[in-house]
């Protein structure tokens, strides 16, 4: 299990990331979500011991976070660190070496990655030759080599095209049914919410919002979607309704408690025809502009 405590990170006066806690347990697959800025790099840039905290602690197992354990880490940093002069294969070989791999086995491991990301054929070009796409792919492939103890991935569908991302979604359901932990940022907020054990929402630093995607959704407001036979702008009318928007036979409302329900529909039934009555429930993306505003 990683663990953050308090983890913060001052560049001068500016606070980069403030005082953030969170967990990511065995076999999670944890979205880390911000808008540009909100400290998710830097976070991570900790986490790997690339940074060192202003205050605040990484743990790993209930325990201070060891180069030892680090050494364990994949990362896959938002900015690509490969060699751009040098064959794809040899240097897949090369980091997973660096990782306590032997050269046999870091072959091996690689031609079969290779070969699941449609590279196989591309195994000796250099880096530089390949696509962007093909190039994270790559990148992918070097943090999960050694079979890491967890995973630290900054943007890792960045660049992908849907046939990858497939492949990359299987890839990391096998790493966490196998136990790892795996923290993930992405801008892809609908990726996030289908594949995400849980949801950490970074803004200005700092965390906002932290749980399961269900839980998330349901922590907000209670919000139906009114449609009537008529014009609903009588809904204006009921004191105790909160009003958010209405555009014709349509009204969008907020129930303070739920047998508002019943009371909404048999006003409106009262009133006229019915045509839907239903809950509205939020995306991850209609939370993360909630929570970030």
């Amino acid at each position: 299990m990683l663990q953050l405590d308090g983890l913060t990170r001052r560049f001068g006066d500016h606070v980069a990331v403030d005082d953030v806690s969170f967990e990511v347990g065995a076999g999670q697959l944890v979205g880390f979500v911000g808008g540009n800025g909100a400290g998710k790099t830097t976070t991570m840039r900790m986490i790997m011991g690339v940074l060192e905290p202003t205050a605040g602690q990484v743990r790993w197992n209930d325990a201070a976070v060891t180069t030892a354990d680090r050494r364990r880490f994949g990362y896959m940093p938002e900015e690509r660190g490969l060699y751009p002069k040098q064959p794809v294969l040899e240097q897949v070989v090369y980091l997973a070496q660096l990782h306590g791999v032997s050269a046999a086995d870091a072959k091996e491991r690689g031609i079969k990655l290779l070969d699941r990301f449609g590279l196989a054929e591309r195994a000796k070009d250099k880096l530089e030759s390949l696509s962007l796409g093909n190039q994270q792919r790559v990148q992918i492939i070097t943090a999960v080599i050694a079979q890491p103890t967890m995973l630290v991935l900054d943007e890792p569908f960045s660049g992908l095209d849907p046939g990858a991302v497939d492949d990359m979604v299987a890839l990391l359901r096998e790493i966490t049914i196998a136990g790892t932990p795996v923290l993930f940022s992405s801008h892809q907020l609908d990726l996030v919410e289908r594949l995400c054990d849980r949801i950490v929402i970074l803004s200005r630093g700092r965390v906002v919002a932290n749980g399961e995607a269900d839980e998330l959704r349901r922590s907000g407001p209670l919000r139906h979607r009114l449609v009537t036979g008529d014009d609903a702008g009588w809904v204006r009318d009921l004191g105790w309704l909160d009003v958010v928007d209405v555009a014709g036979n349509t009204a969008i409302v907020a129930l303070t408690a739920p047998e508002d329900t019943d009371r909404l529909l048999a006003e409106a039934m009262r009133r006229g025809s019915v045509r839907e009555l239903a809950e509205i429930v939020p995306t991850v993306a209609d939370i993360y502009r909630e929570v970030s505003s």
